[in-house]
């Protein structure tokens, strides 16, 4: 097989999340790596999957999170600003 631009060899690095651990401070690497996690939305992805939601439930609960979100908005605004 001839590998151009289009049809590369892969270089072997590693995929995804990856954390270095410097000086054998390995708290310090699981603290970065939490920190990325948390970022990437990994845990709340979980804590969704754990159990089953219909389409509408899944629906519903992002049309709730909106309103609130709106609504916070709203009220942020009219505190700062007064209308």
């Amino acid at each position: 097989m001839k590998y151009n631009k289009y049809n590369k060899r892969r270089s072997e690095q590693p995929q995804g999340n990856t954390v270095e651990v410097r000086n054998g401070n390995v708290e310090k690497a699981i603290k970065v790596l939490k920190k990325k996690l948390l970022k990437d939305g990994l845990f709340q992805e979980i804590r969704d999957r754990q159990f089953f939601e219909s389409k509408g439930t899944k629906r519903r609960k992002a049309k709730d999170a909106a309103t609130r979100r709106f609504k916070r908005k709203m009220q942020k605004r009219f505190e700062e600003q007064g209308y």
